[in-house]
């Protein structure tokens, strides 16, 4: 299959990725994107689904050898609200909005693979790409899957990436397991009685009781959960009064939970509002806990990393593929799809001195381009040659 391939050069998917790196579009406002996608993918002769959760786009490319296993390969097309500081000629043309996560990238190189697949579809089965609206914190894989992503399209396993900076051009990792944690979100309001602040006798002082909850919280990760089961409670926003002279009656928290085990992530929810309890009790004061499950650790499955490891191995070359690096406490909606089906998840070296994900002067390695194209073609050849994936 390999030798008969028309690629996708360089130059072209640049240019891809470029336009839609100047034209961001955040989440599930991908209309200009989602337009775009399915235009090349219906000129390289696929069959084109649109409007799948809004912008999502699916498109289909049967084997020519018969019938066989069904795949997905899938990419994020979302933009982040982040004011570029970049200043390279495919800068963003929006104030306010820039591909700080590299799904610009993402998408092209999906984009190169479906054109160089189209060309020569010589396997058994069926490999359906996913290009996917809204992965920031917006759940856009969880509603593809609700709009019908599955039943539509069934599909035997499903595979993604995301470019990694800090690992170096032409390397890649893969984990056999979890990979990025679960994410849960919380905003908690305590209500005491406000009074002057010459007289706190007179009233319920719920800021000394946030001040203790702040300080408490993180024991519920450094004494009561397992060692070696990696996990984070941070509080992340403090909101109280605003004058001098007056002991606030309301204070508002939020923040984040992060791990990998769902047993340990009920155990934390749990025990956490077990600590608002007990502080509530100890001070008189009431409180409205909305504590909000999101997604889920994304989890790899053991038998189908190490295929994807081999076949990158294939096209980076030996030493190329890490598989010893710590999963990311970032997390990914991927997750929902893994839990459909079995999913892997890898990384793709984005540079040692690339800017971090989510950084305005962040921008995907155009290097990458045909590393995540050839990856993606590779692993369909490696996965429908004989028409069976791993058990």
């Amino acid at each position: 299959m390999m030798n008969t391939i028309k690629w996708p050069g360089q130059q072209e998917l640049q240019a891809w990725r470029h336009d839609f790196h100047r034209h961001p579009e955040t989440a599930f406002q991908e209309h200009r994107t989602s337009a775009r996608v399915a235009e090349l993918l219906k000129s390289f002769g696929l069959e084109v689904h649109t409007g799948l959760a809004g912008t999502g786009v699916v498109a289909v490319l049967k084997g020519n050898l018969g019938a066989g296993p069904s795949i997905g390969l899938r990419a994020d097309m979302d933009a982040l609200n982040v004011t570029e500081l970049n200043q390279c000629e495919h800068a963003s043309t929006h104030a306010g909005r820039m591909h700080a996560c590299g799904h610009d990238g993402h998408t092209s190189m999906l984009l190169g693979a479906a054109q160089a697949l189209a060309s020569a579809p010589d396997f058994a089965g069926t490999v359906h790409f996913i290009f996917q609206p809204a992965e920031e914190n917006e759940g856009g894989a969880r509603a593809m899957i609700e709009a019908g992503l599955f039943k539509r399209f069934p599909m035997d396993a499903v595979y993604s990436m995301h470019n990694w900076p800090g690992l170096p051009v032409g390397t890649a990792a893969v984990h056999s397991t979890a990979v990025m944690a679960a994410f849960d979100i919380f905003d908690l309001t305590l209500t005491g009685k406000g009074c002057h602040a010459a007289m706190p006798h007179l009233g319920k002082d719920a800021l000394l009781a946030a001040c203790q909850l702040v300080t408490h919280l993180p024991a519920l990760i450094a004494r009561e959960q397992e060692v070696h089961k990696p996990a984070v409670l941070s509080v992340t926003s403090f909101n109280a009064g605003d004058t001098y002279n007056v002991m606030p009656e309301v204070i508002k928290l939020r923040g984040t939970v992060r791990c990998f085990d769902m047993p340990q992530r009920a155990r934390i929810e749990q025990r956490f509002r077990d600590a608002i309890a007990a502080t509530c009790a100890l001070h008189g004061l009431e409180a409205h806990l909305d504590y909000r499950v999101s997604y889920p650790a994304t989890i790899n499955n053991p038998q189908h990393a190490e295929v994807c490891a081999e076949v990158l191995t294939g096209v980076l070359g030996e030493g190329k593929v890490r598989r010893d690096m710590v999963p990311s406490m970032a997390s990914e909606d991927f997750a929902f799809m893994a839990q459909e089906c079995p999913g892997v998840y890898i990384w793709l070296g984005n540079g040692e001195d690339s800017a971090s994900l989510h950084n305005p002067k962040y921008d995907f390695n155009d290097a990458n381009l045909p590393l995540g194209m050839r990856y993606w073609v590779a692993l369909v050849g490696r996965l429908l040659k004989e028409g069976k994936l791993p058990a």
